[in-house]
């Protein structure tokens, strides 16, 4: 590959995902822009950059990631996470708002936008936080501010003096204000749908989480305490919610077998409804817990053969039509803690598009995974007239994959600050070669390259 930074460049011999299917065309890139996909001739000046026998796909836009930044950057800051974004051809990253001080007004989204300026290396989008208190002028306020859409966590109260999303069922205590509810949801829903943008939900019901908590001690003992029921019961009261007031619901990390057939059954009567699961739902059951470990402790929990199968299955049939990381890093000695202490999250960033290549092709059509990850996730986000398509007048935003030289997953490659992931020492058929950020090379040869170049972006809104 030619290391380069140009104005002016053609990817040239790959195969290209094109919205017309895989195409062996040229990419012609100026500005920063796609000028045109086919084969016309380069421009005078403009450098060729040999992409024979390689696949050129667009970036990867991760809707669903945790920065830790601000609050907790020992764990992950804007710097480590988009550092890993970007070696894995994730070149937006949509961050989760339950960081410290959580994303609840205009001004702290403001403060994070300026905070992760100076650090992004690809470009960014926030999503904004409902609380149980939140009103309809907050929620205007942050999205004028530019927020994404709005998170509202499901049986996660807020914590008054930390200004903190915190998982507690004790709300006896005096600094816990309560979960949002359903009635919250049904409250705000009206709301958000007037200002044309999404609401994502964590799906577990708390009540159901409350009747069957327990120490942790065992991965039985997990998947015991947060069944799938909760998930499904949640999704199918969210959506009635939905489909009244017409707001974009979305589910994130959807986990269960009984969870996506609530949520098809939603579809089909009409709700405005979307699905994203993640790669540690789609490659891994309960009996990869013993291989490992707490790595694949996560919220909610990746649970039996069953519930994997059928998860992709719906990805296979489109009912499910994102996939997203929910990158949770924590240091590696906080994850080696004892099972019950060790938090939950796992970093996935990294691994998100050569874990969808992999499934893809395993389905007979390798070609499912931009959708899957670059496509689905920008008409999510409100991006999908710059992001997520290789076309004229897109941003060139891209990605060079040998489809032909695998990698395994191992701690010495990974950028995230927790170099244990679930998906340890998996091996996947491609390799990310070269990505490109608004036509600049940011990383290539498993190195880092260029500048600190994110943007903040802001969705249009429907």
């Amino acid at each position: 590959m030619t290391e380069h930074r140009s104005n002016a460049f053609v990817i040239a011999g790959g195969t290209v995902h094109t919205p017309d299917g895989p195409r062996q065309v040229d990419v012609h890139v100026a500005g920063g822009v796609i000028t045109s996909v086919g084969n016309d001739p380069s421009p005078a000046g403009a450098l060729t950059v040999d992409a024979t026998g390689m696949y050129v796909l667009p970036g990867a836009i991760d809707v669903h990631v945790h920065s830790r930044d601000p609050g907790f950057p020992q764990k992950e800051d804007f710097g480590t996470l988009t550092d890993a974004a970007a070696a894995g051809g994730v070149t937006t990253v949509i961050d989760m708002p339950n960081t410290v001080p959580a994303v609840d007004s205009a001004g702290v989204l403001e403060s994070k936008a300026a905070l992760a300026r100076g650090k992004a290396r690809v470009d960014f989008g926030l999503w904004g936080l409902v609380r149980s208190t939140s009103t309809p002028d907050e929620l205007e306020g942050i999205a004028a501010a530019g927020a994404i859409g709005f998170k509202a966590y499901l049986g996660y109260a807020f914590s008054l003096g930390r200004k903190q999303v915190h998982y507690s069922l004790n709300l006896e205590d005096p600094d816990l204000e309560a979960p949002p509810d359903y009635g919250t949801l049904a409250r705000l829903a009206p709301d958000i749908a007037r200002l044309g943008l999404p609401l994502v939900i964590h799906a577990e019901d708390p009540a159901i989480l409350g009747a069957f908590s327990r120490p942790l001690e065992t991965y039985a003992d997990l998947l015991a305490a947060r069944p799938a029921e909760a998930e499904a019961v949640a999704i199918a009261a969210a959506a009635e919610i939905a489909g009244a007031s017409g707001v974009r619901l979305h589910v994130a990390h959807l986990s269960s077998a009984p969870g996506l057939a609530a949520a098809r059954e939603a579809i089909r009567a009409g709700a405005p409804l979307t699905l994203e699961t993640c790669p540690h739902y789609l490659w891994l059951c309960d009996e990869d817990f013993e291989r490992v470990g707490a790595a694949m402790k996560i919220f909610p929990p990746v649970r039996t053969a069953r519930d994997r199968d059928a998860l992709v299955e719906g990805l296979r049939r489109g009912t499910i039509t994102v996939v997203a990381t929910d990158h949770a890093p924590h240091t590696d000695a906080e994850k080696a803690s004892a099972f019950g202490e060790a938090p939950a999250g796992s970093p996935g960033v990294q691994t998100l598009y050569i874990s969808s290549l992999d499934l893809a092709r395993r389905m007979g059509d390798v070609w499912l995974a931009p959708r899957w990850v670059s496509e689905a996730p920008a008409a999510l986000a409100g991006l999908q007239r710059s992001k997520g398509t290789i076309a004229p007048g897109y941003d060139a935003d891209l990605v060079i994959v040998d489809p032909n030289q695998p990698t395994r997953v191992r701690p010495e490659i990974m950028r995230s600050r927790q170099r244990h992931s679930a998906l340890d020492g998996m091996e996947f058929g491609f390799t990310v070669r070269e990505v490109y950020l608004r036509g600049s090379l940011i990383a290539g040869a498993g190195r880092r390259r260029g500048r600190t170049a994110g943007r903040l972006l802001r969705p249009a809104r429907r």
